[in-house]
């Protein structure tokens, strides 16, 4: 008969039952992998940048991504003083609940599920669709693209339960190839001196440069390409020493995304000429295909071969930030259930310590974001893939302002952390800087979904409608949170 501890350790060793996600797997470069994956490099640079150049504020695009990356690094700080005391695989959730109380928190967990969903579903859309096109011009067949979304959704939720690591080297692959391609035709037109008319520097980082044109949409889409860096904080329970590794993680992660964008930007620029660059944008936007004002210069650079390799790592790009986002979600679905805001049997473990159940939830959610539009006959990028990340843009920016709003209580509250700029300072500046870019982002709203005012106050509607069904949700359930504590 097995004595209790090896029952005991049976048990564990099932990870049936709810419990805590696999401790000591990831460091700072695993999880920097899945923000970045999140953030789907070249899909940020091929898809925000021509439209931040033609309709925003030209050549001033690179000091978008700057300011950008300067109200995200503020917003950083308050974030990652919240996160040396609070760790646990609902971020938001839990940073926000600890500041503002269980019903902000509930509302936030809410709008954050919401947002990682919808920005999920977005990039199946944009993925189905280039993927779809490659297997026709590759093979002659006529794939529908919500196909090629469906079958990924297999693959997605098999590698999301596989474990975390498995997802971390996975996911390292594809960033290093998109980032590699990128990197070097910067490098080397940096090198070579720029395009026609050299570097131009002053043309995309000098205040007149950055104020021209439609400042407020460049800064929009800037910011849009920064969401998913917060995700280091929803692996802190799976970080090795999560109180050193997430704080670093969410610094380098900002650095990186604020630099690569804002350099990658500039030498596009650069390569098609100040004096053109506008232009070639608008062009590239009108015929449809708003790659080519990223894919052209690289291939000129660097040879024909680039524009079979680009159009392949568009596709494993978006399947990267699918990826990292099915494990957001799945991580919030885990935490929220072991809370007891949803089912208990959400918080359930498998034996590579994944939330494996909480996963079959989430890939159900893709399938019922996605479908609707493939049985309606939608096309996948003009609405599945615009309407689904203005809805996540919007949504998770409210949740930047919640937490530093939070961040603010909290310390004055509990006085864990005396330390002026880190604790009231950054987060008052961080929160006026979100505010600034929501206000733009509802203002320039019809513009980021690509669709017409009416959808657009519908879609933006959505994002207060979720956070009311949070706080109903925390108002049903008896008992304390977690948040509460």
């Amino acid at each position: 008969m097995d004595s209790p501890t090896a029952v005991r350790n049976e048990t564990v060793a099932d990870a049936s039952t709810a419990g805590k996600l696999k401790p000591n797997s990831l460091g700072v470069l695993g999880i920097l992998f899945f923000v970045l994956s999140a953030q789907a490099p070249l899909t940020g640079i091929a898809g925000a940048v021509p439209i931040a150049v033609a309709i925003g504020n030209g050549t001033g695009a690179p000091a978008a991504y700057l300011a950008a990356g300067v109200i995200t690094l503020l917003f950083s700080v308050g974030f990652v003083a919240m996160g040396r005391h609070v760790v646990d695989a609902g971020a938001f959730y839990m940073y926000i609940g600890k500041g503002l109380g269980r019903y902000p928190g509930a509302g936030s967990a809410g709008i954050a599920l919401f947002a990682y969903c919808a920005i999920q579903a977005a990039m199946y859309g944009l993925y189905g669709a280039t993927a779809s096109a490659l297997l026709g011009h590759y093979t002659g067949a006529d794939v529908p693209w919500w196909a090629c979304a469906l079958v990924t959704m297999v693959i997605v939720q098999v590698l999301g339960a596989s474990g975390i690591e498995m997802g971390a080297k996975v996911l390292a692959v594809f960033v290093l190839a998109e980032f590699s391609i990128l990197s070097v035709f910067a490098l080397v037109t940096l090198l070579k001196g720029g395009g026609p008319e050299g570097l131009s520097f002053t043309q995309s980082f000098s205040p007149s440069a950055a104020l021209d044109g439609a400042p407020g949409v460049a800064l929009m889409f800037a910011v849009a390409s920064m969401i998913g860096f917060e995700a280091t904080a929803i692996y802190g329970e799976e970080a090795r020493e999560p109180r050193k590794t997430v704080p670093r993680a969410t610094y380098l992660a900002v650095a990186v995304v604020t630099g690569f964008f804002a350099f990658a930007s500039w030498m596009l620029i650069s390569a098609h000429g100040t004096s053109q660059a506008t232009a070639a944008a608008g062009k590239a936007l009108e015929s449809g295909d708003s790659t080519g004002f990223v894919f052209a210069p690289i291939a000129a650079l660097l040879g024909g071969w680039v524009n079979d390799v680009l159009p392949l790592l568009l596709v494993t790009s978006l399947f990267a930030g699918i990826l990292a986002f099915h494990n957001s979600a799945n991580r919030y679905l885990f935490a929220l259930s072991r809370d007891g805001l949803l089912p208990r049997k959400l918080s359930s473990i498998n034996r590579r310590h994944s939330p494996e159940v909480a996963g079959r939830v989430q890939t159900a959610i893709a399938v019922l974001f996605v479908m609707p539009f493939a049985l309606a006959g939608k096309d996948p990028v003009l609405t599945l893939f615009s309407w689904g990340s203005g809805v996540a843009v919007l949504g998770i920016m409210l949740l930047y302002f919640l937490t530093s709003v939070s961040v603010v209580v909290f310390f004055r509250r509990e006085q864990l952390d005396t330390r002026p700029w880190n604790t009231l300072i950054a987060p008052v500046l961080g929160s006026l800087g979100i505010a600034g870019a929501i206000v733009l982002i509802i203002g320039n709203f019809t513009t980021l979904i690509g669709g017409d005012p009416t959808t657009a106050l519908w879609l933006e509607l959505t994002v207060p409608v979720v956070l009311a069904l949070g706080v109903l949700a925390a108002q049903l359930t008896r008992g304390r949170t977690a948040a509460d504590a």
